[in-house]
């Protein structure tokens, strides 16, 4: 019954920024905690950034290196990732995910998950 939809993927130059949305539906979306993922090809799915249900904690991964910043507008049923000096290995699907618990960084914690957005970033 909870959907969630990706947005805002796309190809960029290295250097340059995208942001990503996913907006959730069927259930209420403050009562959610909710990840960023991503996936390159030959590779296990990987944790990028989580968000508390309240917004007020985030968590990234070291990987990140402070690149990306994860933000959620509850008004708008909508978590973002800001991601800025991208590089060529950030080249992979994002999904955005949902846990109706407290954050998490792993994949089997997360009950709901977006189709995913393609992220290209060419040198």
């Amino acid at each position: 019954q909870v959907q969630l939809v990706e947005s805002g993927g796309g190809l960029v130059q290295a250097g340059g920024s995208l942001r990503l949305s996913c907006a959730l539906s069927g259930r209420t979306f403050s009562n959610y905690a909710m990840g960023w993922f991503r996936q390159a090809p030959g590779k296990e799915r990987e944790f990028v950034a989580a968000i508390s249900i309240s917004g007020s904690t985030t968590t990234y991964a070291e990987s990140m290196k402070g690149r990306f910043t994860i933000s959620r507008d509850n008004a708008k049923n909508t978590v973002y990732l800001q991601m800025d000096s991208l590089e060529p290995e950030d080249t992979a699907v994002y999904y955005c995910a949902a846990r109706s618990y407290g954050t998490s960084y792993y994949v089997r914690d997360y009950q709901y998950w977006g189709q995913g957005t393609q992220v290209t970033v060419s040198s």
